[in-house]
């Protein structure tokens, strides 16, 4: 008996020790694609020797873990056509087999279609839009209801179902928030990673996202999804526990705060002392920050982003904290996706107000080092110069200044200006007249670029700092009068901004030289601003939109020489707002008369 119960712990222990396959990343790939490398995540996998059912296909190197939790298996290629195979794991101890599935690449159609200044852009935190799921709510979710930064219960259907909402305001582009599984306190917004191949329960699943995006593709809307490879949260499980001592600058007792002022990176004098804790830091001192210099970090981020351009269909990918990653990184990244999706648009955070250091980021620039390959940075430059305008009384000037530089960029029409987004007070917050939203919308839906509206501000949501710019939109939770998805559940001032905006949207869609022109500076004081954008086409002929705004607090009468100026040789103007006569045309001059806080937009003949 005793020798029995001997063998029987024996054939245990055994048992115990033999490998284990957990969790491969990505959970899939797709046949024709570049060759991947697949992250198995397990246990016992020293020494393991890693075979695949298919003869056809080969392990380059296989990488494995001082601890046997994770191994790396890069393979020499991805079948040809669509077939699961069984990856063997075998040591002495044992063997495990996993099923592993290349799908067939999705159908081009429907996505894939990128976006540009003929576009307008929508940001949605997921989890504070809408509700479209009570189920996922989570067992706390009324506790989590009384904390600002607690989960609120805004998920994926909520944004699917309210499509009509955006269309009719005029939205053609949603850019949502990440959607990460983020399991960590306060972690709501998605920038917290804890699995970069899951969709967060609180948000829904990968069904609903291929739903979203089928829908806002049925009304040729297009998708934008947020990613975030410079970092995850503080809750990963590689952060104890990763898969090489390389794959992060620092560790979770030893590390250095992320420095926030990008001058160095874009100084040929600064010495690397004052630029390592740019992309060697950790943001906030509690991301863990990714080290892309190691090949497989590089390789594990790059398939993600494909990974969920794929699964969704997506248009665009917006990509968070940009310049904390080196530019060798982001050269490979873009290049491997535009080659795989040539359409697909990425647009960076570079959260800067001087044009000299953000154009340094944009693709084609290599004044500072190797071309990042970023279709766009986000116009922060404008953003800062927009609010010190109408918010802190400077100059029109100021604007001008900003633009000026737009030389800088190989593509200034790509750049995508903005009045805030969730990481900044709301425009509101700051403003002392009920004309000032309407004034920056104004400029801000005329100008080149594409504009992004962060959701909320076309109803006058009002907010500080965060938390409090975050809060839930009205009528997205439950059933309230206060519902700001219906014309009917909304305040005067909500009607008042959303109207305002929906038509500036329409007037937008409806002349394509506010979309696709150029755009020449005519005039710039203290207070009033005179821009002409213009397209000429072959059907069309030359098409001219006047804009012209006016912050100060009395009328004023611009006159501005039309000689040698896109305006030349104009005729007659149709105002399509403003006062039907606030345009006077004579003979080598053209007058534009501004109401107090006031603007005016015109065709020119």
């Amino acid at each position: 008996m005793r020798r029995l119960l001997l063998v029987f712990a024996c054939s245990v222990s055994a048992l115990a020790q033999s490998p284990q396959i957990d969790k491969v990343d990505p959970p899939n790939w797709w046949a024709t694609m570049p060759a991947p490398m697949l992250l198995a995540k397990g246990q016992n996998l020293n020494d393991a020797r890693f075979t695949l059912s298919d003869a056809a296909l080969h392990i380059k190197k296989t990488v494995i873990s001082d601890n046997g939790h994770y191994a790396q298996i890069w393979l020499t290629a991805s079948p040809a056509r669509m077939e699961t195979i069984r990856l063997t794991a075998r040591t002495s101890r044992g063997a495990t087999t996993v099923a592993y599935t290349f799908a067939p690449r999705r159908n081009p159609s429907g996505g894939f279609s990128g976006f540009s200044s003929k576009d307008v852009m929508y940001l949605i935190m997921i989890d504070r839009f809408a509700d479209g799921d009570p189920s996922n709510d989570g067992p706390d979710h009324d506790a989590q209801l009384a904390k600002s930064r607690g989960w609120h219960g805004g998920d994926l259907r909520g944004i699917t179902q309210h499509l009509d909402y955006l269309q009719q305001l005029g939205i053609t582009t949603v850019w949502i928030t990440p959607v990460y599984q983020n399991h960590g306190n306060q972690s709501y917004h998605g920038y917290g990673a804890t699995d970069m191949y899951a969709v967060d329960e609180h948000f829904g699943n990968l069904t609903d996202l291929r739903d979203l995006s089928a829908a806002l593709h049925a009304r040729h809307m297009k998708l934008v999804l947020d990613t975030v490879p410079n970092h995850v949260g503080p809750n990963h499980p590689w952060v104890r526990d990763s898969p090489d001592p390389t794959w992060f600058h620092g560790t979770l007792e030893n590390h250095t705060l992320a420095q926030t002022d990008f001058a160095p990176l874009t100084n040929p004098h600064a010495p690397w002392r004052d630029q390592i804790n740019v992309t060697q830091g950790w943001f906030a001192n509690t991301l863990p920050d990714l080290n892309q210099e190691d090949p497989a970090v590089s390789r594990y981020l790059t398939q993600n982003a494909v990974w969920w351009t794929e699964q969704a269909r997506l248009d665009g990918l917006r990509i968070d904290t940009f310049p904390y990653v080196g530019r060798a990184f982001w050269q490979s990244f873009h290049a491997q996706l535009h080659s795989l999706y040539p359409h697909l648009t990425t647009v960076g955070e570079v959260f800067n107000s001087d044009p000299t250091i953000t154009s340094t980021f944009a693709g084609g620039v290599t004044r500072t080092g190797i071309d990042t390959g970023l279709d766009t940075p986000f116009d922060f430059p404008t953003y800062f110069a927009l609010r010190d305008v109408f918010l802190k009384d400077a100059p029109m000037t100021r604007l001008a200044d900003v633009l000026r530089l737009d030389n800088l960029y190989p593509h200034p029409e790509r750049l995508v200006p903005f009045l805030g987004n969730h990481d900044t007070t709301r425009f509101l917050d700051g403003a002392t007249s009920s004309n000032t939203l309407e004034l920056a919308f104004t400029i801000l839906t005329t100008m080149r670029g594409l504009p992004q509206i962060y959701s909320g501000d076309e109803i006058a949501m009002r907010g500080g700092a965060d938390p409090d710019n975050r809060h839930d939109f009205p009528g997205g939770f439950g059933p309230t009068q206060d519902n700001a998805f219906n014309p009917a559940g909304r305040s005067p001032d909500q009607q008042k901004a959303f109207s305002l905006l929906q038509n500036l949207l329409a007037l937008r869609s409806s002349h394509p030289a506010l979309q696709t022109g150029t755009e020449q500076l005519l005039h710039a004081d203290n207070n009033t601003i005179v821009y002409v954008r213009t397209l000429t086409t072959s059907t069309h002929g030359m098409q001219r939109t006047l804009v012209a705004v006016n912050k100060g607090s009395e009328a004023a009468d611009v006159v501005i020489k039309t000689d040698k100026a896109e305006i030349q040789n104009a005729q007659r103007s149709t105002v399509l707002l403003g006062s039907p006569n606030s345009i006077s045309i004579n003979t080598g001059t053209l007058t534009v008369h501004l109401a107090a806080n006031a603007a005016v937009i015109s065709d020119l003949d």
